[in-house]
């Protein structure tokens, strides 16, 4: 697709290589930075700790949030998000196994944009991610981008 990138917050190592390979087998060719704890993430999105030299006006154009993570778990670094002004609109696909209710009130409480539940057959994750990607990267408009001025 092209440069924007896409922040993968995941802690389990088989899941991120199957999110990775799943972008890749749909040819979402976007940079991929992942973050593997909640602590990490919010440095990055931040510029603080290891990311502090990051360029702030670069986000990423979308976020994968697990919600089982350690050190800061999934709720509270959306919770973060939506609380500062420069990330509040970064558009946030919760992409988790959790199918608890209430981890998915409480994600479109604290404004998740989305909520999907890891499909366990790799075709079917395989076909999610496609779906994701070509909604988030090529089809949505967010407020911060060039294509929607």
């Amino acid at each position: 697709m092209d440069n924007r990138s896409i922040l993968l917050i995941e802690d389990n190592p088989d899941d991120e290589a199957l999110t990775l390979r799943a972008l890749q087998k749909n040819n979402i060719l976007n940079k991929v930075v992942v973050a593997r704890d909640g602590a990490e993430a919010l440095d990055y999105l931040f510029c603080r700790g290891a990311y502090a030299q990051r360029d702030p006006l670069d986000l990423p154009e979308l976020v994968l949030l697990d919600l089982k993570l350690p050190k800061v778990d999934g709720l509270e670094v959306l919770k973060q998000l939506r609380a500062a002004q420069e990330t509040r609109r970064l558009p946030v696909v919760i992409l988790t196994s959790s199918n608890e209710q209430r981890d998915i009130v409480a994600g479109y409480d604290l404004g998740a944009n989305s909520y999907i539940r890891k499909p366990v057959d790799f075709t079917q994750f395989t076909e999610a991610v496609r779906q994701l990607g070509v909604y988030w990267l090529v089809l949505n408009v967010p407020p911060h981008s060039p294509r929607g001025a």
